[in-house]
């Protein structure tokens, strides 16, 4: 059981899988999510994808899908992270300082989430 963006329908595993979803979207500009969140919870930046994911999960539609989430397996070989499958890109210091930090901050932040993933 899963929940279905009340935005744009992607599905999703969980309350907080639902709540990043809607935070990213909105934060990388995405103006239907972010305007939604306005709306409905407005509050939304300072929560934690928890909290946040008890709010927004009360907006959005209880669905079955038919994709097997990773917690519902005993193991499978998993795919390339994202990160892994895209080249890296070349001349980060060309984009200046501020865009390169950002960069390769968001590369750090990801790379300990899946790191503490597997422990």
């Amino acid at each position: 059981m899963g929940y279905t963006c009340p935005i744009c329908e992607i599905p999703q595993q969980d309350e907080t899988h639902l709540a990043n979803h809607l935070a990213f979207a909105a934060m990388l500009g995405n103006g239907d999510h972010e305007e939604w969140l306005d709306e409905y919870v407005p509050e939304w930046e300072g929560m934690g994808p928890e909290r946040l994911g008890e709010r927004v999960s009360t907006f959005a539609s209880e669905a079955e899908f038919e994709t097997v989430f990773e917690d519902t397996t005993g193991g499978h070989d998993h795919p390339p992270r994202f990160e892994e499958s895209v080249p890296r890109q070349r001349g980060r210091q060309a984009m200046g300082g501020d865009v390169g930090d950002v960069l390769a901050e968001a590369e750090a932040m990801t790379r300990e989430m899946y790191e503490s993933e597997e422990e």
